[in-house]
């Protein structure tokens, strides 16, 4: 990356890094800004407290030749990436299961995100005790080198529709007619107490029991999603009454949009002072194949402050083409970007795209601009998960998770986005070109 970067001898290393003729991403504006970081607490910095008031200064300058300085990006629905699978529990157990963690969150953070959320599909109750234990919030040690951060684990079933199931095996999902206590069996009732290791759960709000759930789960601190749902439009209602405040992957394994009864889509067509409750967030798959690209404009259009870009993205990115073996018995046919069901007629398989993609197409396909695309993967996350001022912003006091982006033209005249460098807590952990070991 062309950058001209200045170093300071100090007796007193600061352990401050200061950008320089760069582009900040703040709301929906690119501002021309300096930005300073510290090593040291792993936070962005009042500049102007940080030299006028501690008198410190800066150990580097780095001049970035007018790119861009994004937040680190947010992955709400991440399956799994370079081989290993969230939902797989390895023969030998713990051991591998921890290493393949590991695994990919060093590599993962290459792709520009810096924080994500460890998906879980629909499993038996053993694979959920063995894995969540794993795929907590692993920010605390504030430790760079150990690559892109569990935010929480995000359960995705198997409390929902069998007639919505995707790729979900029909044969370990679940309803709830006891309640949360249903919810504490199949998950582990460790793991539904405060702390948590989960995030949030994708569940259908028409199933028994369900509702009755939504609550519960919210006054342990747990989110709830909607999805893989039958809900009409009345039933999405009365789940986001209830206390659910997000929709899984909308349009895809829900009930359509109809003129008569809008479903689960209609949630974003109603005034918010009508509802008694704000509107929901959303994640939408932009990898053009899930959705067709006017889907998701209409998406954006409709509730631009909800939208979340997700991959969905499974085991298979990073892999080449072929048919690879998922769980319980099932094999998933990998095709460039497309992933099929073995044996059926084309059913989608999750993704396999990278997040900063996402960003590219929405980017092209929406007429947004890029800060507006970039919100939709780091300030709308963070706000989704109770993170915002934390995560997903470039205010003082956030932590330094930075992406440092370029904006290049291609030949078919559209827009890309290109990671140039990543910085997590302050310190710099990739560079394009460059090989960094974490």
């Amino acid at each position: 990356m062309p950058s001209a970067v200045r170093e300071y001898d100090s007796p007193t290393p600061s352990g401050i890094t200061k950008f320089t003729n760069c582009l900040l991403v703040k709301g929906n504006q690119l501002v021309k800004e300096d930005l300073w970081i510290s090593s040291i607490n792993g936070k962005i910095l009042r500049s102007q407290e940080v030299f006028y008031e501690q008198r410190a200064v800066p150990d580097r300058i780095l001049d970035l030749g007018g790119r861009i300085v994004s937040p680190g990006l947010i992955d709400s629905q991440l399956n799994g990436a370079y081989g290993f699978d969230f939902s797989v529990i390895p023969e030998d157990g713990a051991p591998s299961y921890g290493k393949g963690v590991l695994r990919v969150n060093k590599s993962l953070i290459k792709t520009g995100v810096t924080s994500y959320l460890p998906t879980l599909t629909s499993q038996k109750a053993e694979v959920y005790h063995k894995a969540l234990p794993f795929l907590g919030p692993s920010g605390a040690p504030r430790d760079p080198s150990a690559g892109s951060e569990s935010l929480g684990a995000h359960c995705e079933g198997p409390f929902i529709s069998p007639t919505k199931n995707g790729i979900h095996d029909v044969s370990v999902l679940r309803t709830a007619p006891n309640g949360i206590i249903d919810l504490e069996e199949c998950y582990g009732a460790e793991n539904l107490v405060s702390p948590s290791p989960i995030k949030y759960i994708t569940l259908a709000p028409e199933l028994p029991g369900a509702l009755s759930c939504i609550p519960a789960l919210k006054n342990r601190g747990i989110r709830v999603s909607i999805g893989h749902s039958e809900a009409t439009y009345e039933e999405a209602r009365a789940g986001m009454a209830a206390g659910a405040g997000m929709i899984t992957h909308l349009f895809n394994a829900m009930r359509p949009l109809h003129h008569r009864n809008p479903g689960i889509f209609g949630l974003l067509g109603t005034a918010s002072t009508t509802l008694g409750y704000v509107k929901p967030y959303f994640g939408i798959i932009a990898d053009g194949i899930h959705l067709h690209r006017t889907t998701i404009k209409i998406a954006w259009n409709a509730h631009p402050d909800g939208f979340i870009l997700v991959t969905d993205a499974m085991s298979l990115v990073g892999l080449p083409d072929g048919t690879y073996d998922w769980t319980n018995g099932s094999r998933i046919i990998k095709k460039g970007p497309l992933l099929t069901l073995e044996g059926t007629d084309g059913k989608i398989a999750g993704s396999s795209i990278s997040l900063i993609e996402c960003v590219t197409n929405f980017l092209n396909w929406s007429g947004a601009s890029v800060p507006e695309a970039l919100k939709a993967v780091t300030e709308t996350p963070a706000r989704m998960l109770g993170l915002h001022g934390v995560k997903g912003t470039l205010d003082p006091g956030a932590d330094a998770d930075i992406v440092i982006l370029e904006l290049q033209d291609t030949e078919a005249g559209e827009k890309k986005l290109e990671v140039e460098q990543v910085w997590k807590f302050g310190q710099k952990v990739f560079e394009k070109n460059e090989q960094l070991s974490l």
